[in-house]
């Protein structure tokens, strides 16, 4: 029968040869054996179980949680003149029955669903009275519980299995661990001799992965390179695809979002717009890309972290498919697993410990010096056979060079075990950095000899120090309380018998510059002469320039174009459609106040554009702050609650990396000092991650508006 599938093959698919492992997978299954297959994004899965329906006798059902992969595959089958149909919630009621007619009469030979449909009854019985001939189980790393993506309505296809025997079952996914593929062979009752795991290895993808600094300006510059090329680019919350959509947009990037808060029809129109390359970029969550069969994606950029390897893997696989080189951008900072964490949090164990391991797997790959596939296939159990790919930016020699750390790891190393073994890397960070905290006087430490021999780093580094020990198994954490403990190899370390190297990045931690001092006087005046024209404009104050851009007008004294243009956020659109009105305005207040033009120390090689001067609204607001304005002042400039200023305030900190006069903040508190210093105390016992235990210390009567303005004071100092 296998020279019947490659006539097929041929015939109506139109290609020459199998992928690798295709031929071995159709066989198998065309001897009725069940069969799991474990093939990268792109690897050719669909046509595993599309050939063997032409084949059998009956009906192959197909089982994915995907809308978009249904729609896909049916619009190509049917191209192709083979019958298939769909059976979901995108029909109306008069497609639904059609569908079920053609099925009932013999008509279809493939049949897509998701889970939930083919486990109501009523599909049921519609399935007893034309019995399938193959099951095939697309996605299938969510019958696992220890799979990134886990789905309970997965687990219940065994009873489908159980009630029809006679067909043949195969499970395909692209992302599945060791202990995954395992999980998934024993829930469907699987043979270990039918498994096909193809090679992870995307030869044809450029992998890089690099400190987020300026991540608009990096998106830009990465942009550039790929010009009228459609991509993808993926951010982890819904807002920030708005944002960086409308940004790109008014650079006029042919760009459309999609993301799970747009409605049906429009996430439809902007998928449909890409495929058909109408448009180049789509800005999306992980709700993008899965089943989409676009060969001519050409990058894939991560603006935000992923929750783990699973997802990135899936995610960079969606470029390239055509086998034409591709580039996987991701843009990396320790801080922006802050977000995914708290995610992690509100899950119940043991999914929370799942979860908390996939993160960590990824930031390993993140930081590791090494090339970026060895750790990357060995996650899903593939050992890469070259200690260099000449396909990542560590082995291009991009990445910051790797220096030896040995001393660094040995003082860590020696701190944890003069604390006992029982506290987590926050704990040794601060008895290394010599905290005053009563917590590390409450046991003594202030009296160990590791007690501020680590001055010369920041907590950042010594982080990154702690999650290098974790990747060289120089020690181990507990998976329950965080507590770290030394393992036999850290031992050789400790004696100078082996060396560490690796990489400590600075910029994890950006100190913002001072304003400059400027005349608040015109300042003000340029504030007002901004708000009435972009009152005109229906926008913003904002749009039409930032407060920075003002505050060096107000600094500068610019009094020609040239000067005007050497201004953060003037750009040569902006100056067109405003610069004449705020030249002016300063030309007559320096008359009047003869005040000479000083020179702007930015150069015309240092110029900003307009792309730079973008900001997001906790930016904007943060920014604001750090020049002077109040919180009250900022709840009356926006519109917004003191609660939503705060929160700006922390997104402002914690997502931008920036810093904030504790004063100031602790100004905006409204208990006493007496109580603020608890609370502080209390951060220091407790912890700054969550805020209920500190809330709970303080008998609850400090507002949480109150306690992140705390935190972030205890943060800052």
């Amino acid at each position: 029968m296998i020279e019947k599938a490659r006539s097929l093959l041929k015939d109506v698919f139109g290609y020459d040869h199998f992928r690798p492992l295709q031929a071995e997978v159709i066989a198998n299954l065309l001897r009725r054996n069940d069969t799991l297959v474990i093939m990268p994004t792109g690897g050719g899965k669909s046509l595993c179980y599309q050939i063997p329906a032409l084949i059998f006798e009956g009906l192959t059902v197909v089982v994915s949680p995907l809308i978009s992969l249904m729609k896909d595959q049916v619009g190509q089958l049917t191209e192709l003149g083979i019958p298939a149909v769909v059976l979901n919630s995108s029909l109306s009621a008069q497609a639904y029955r059609h569908n079920v007619q053609q099925v009932r009469e013999n008509r279809v030979r493939l049949l897509y669903m998701a889970p939930e449909t083919l486990l109501r009854p009523g599909t049921l019985n519609m399935l007893a009275a034309t019995p399938p001939a193959c099951l095939s189980i697309d996605e299938a790393h969510c019958i696992s519980q220890w799979g990134h993506d886990f789905r309970p309505e997965y687990r219940r296809l065994t009873e489908v299995r159980e009630r029809f025997p006679q067909a043949a079952c195969l499970a395909l996914t692209a992302t599945a661990t060791p202990r995954v593929r395992q999980d998934i062979a024993e829930c469907l009752r699987f043979s270990p001799d039918n498994a096909f795991i193809s090679s992870f290895d995307r030869k044809n993808l450029l992998i890089r992965m690099v400190p987020k600094r300026q991540p608009f300006q990096q998106t830009i510059e990465f942009l550039k390179k790929f010009p009228d090329q459609s991509g993808i680019i993926y951010c982890l919350t819904r807002r920030q695809v708005d944002e960086l959509h409308a940004a790109l947009k008014e650079l006029g990037f042919s760009v459309r979002p999609y993301h799970a808060g747009l409605n049906e029809a429009e996430r439809s129109e902007n998928q449909e717009r890409f495929i058909r390359d109408d448009i180049q970029i789509i800005v999306a969550t992980v709700a993008f890309g899965m089943g989409i069969d676009k060969p001519n994606i050409r990058f894939v950029l991560h603006y935000d972290l992923p929750k783990n390897i699973e997802g990135y893997y899936q995610e960079i696989g969606r470029a390239g498919r055509d086998g034409l080189p591709a580039e996987c951008l991701l843009l990396f900072r320790y801080g922006d697993t802050r977000k995914i964490r708290y995610f992690i949090d509100q899950k119940e164990e043991p999914e929370r410990q799942v979860a908390y391991r996939h993160l960590n797997a990824l930031v390993d790959l993140a930081e590791t010096g090494q090339c970026r596939r060895i750790p990357l296939l060995a996650y899903f159990g593939e050992t890469f056979g070259a200690e260099k790919c000449d396909m990542c930016d560590n082995c291009l020699g991009e990445g910051a060079k790797t220096t030896d750390l040995t001393i660094p790891v040995q003082k860590f190393l020696s701190c944890v075990r003069r604390t006992g073994e029982i506290f987590g890397a926050a704990y040794v960070t601060d008895v290394l950095r010599g905290s005053r905290s009563q917590k590390i006087t409450g046991f003594g430490h202030q009296n160990l000899s590791t007690y501020g021999i680590g001055k010369d780093l920041s907590k950042a580094q010594w982080q990154q120090v702690a999650r290098l020990c974790l990747r060289q198994k120089l020690m181990v954490r507990d998976p329950q309380y965080g507590s770290l403990k030394l393992t036999p190899k850290a031992w050789a370390v400790f004696r100078g018998k082996e060396k560490v190297s690796g990489r400590l990045r600075d910029d994890e931690v950006r100190v913002r510059a001072e304003p400059p001092a400027h005349d608040s006087a015109l300042f003000e005046i340029l504030r007002d002469r901004r708000k009435a024209l972009a009152d005109a404009a229906d926008v913003p104050p904002y749009a039409v320039f930032p407060d920075k851009t003002l505050i060096e007008m107000a600094s500068f004294f610019p009094r020609s174009p040239e000067r005007l243009m050497q201004i953060h956020g003037v750009g040569r659109v902006k100056h067109e459609r405003y610069g004449a009105i705020f030249l002016e305005i300063i030309d007559r207040y320096c008359r009047e106040k003869n005040i000479k033009e000083k020179a702007n120390p930015r150069s015309k090689s240092a110029e900003v554009s307009p792309i730079s001067g973008w900001k997001q609204r906790h930016e904007i607001i943060g920014e604001a702050f750090v020049y002077g304005r109040s919180v009250s002042d900022l709840m009356g400039k926006f519109n917004i609650k003191r609660g939503t200023v705060i929160d700006h305030l922390c997104r402002y900190v914690q997502k931008s990396g920036y810093t904030l006069s504790p004063e100031r903040l602790a100004a905006e508190v409204t208990v006493s000092a007496s109580r603020q210093k608890q609370a502080a105390e209390a951060f220091e016992r407790l912890g700054a991650d969550l805020l209920k235990p500190v809330f709970e210390e303080l008998g609850g009567d400090v507002t949480y508006e109150d306690l992140k303005l705390l935190r972030l004071c205890y943060l800052m100092g």
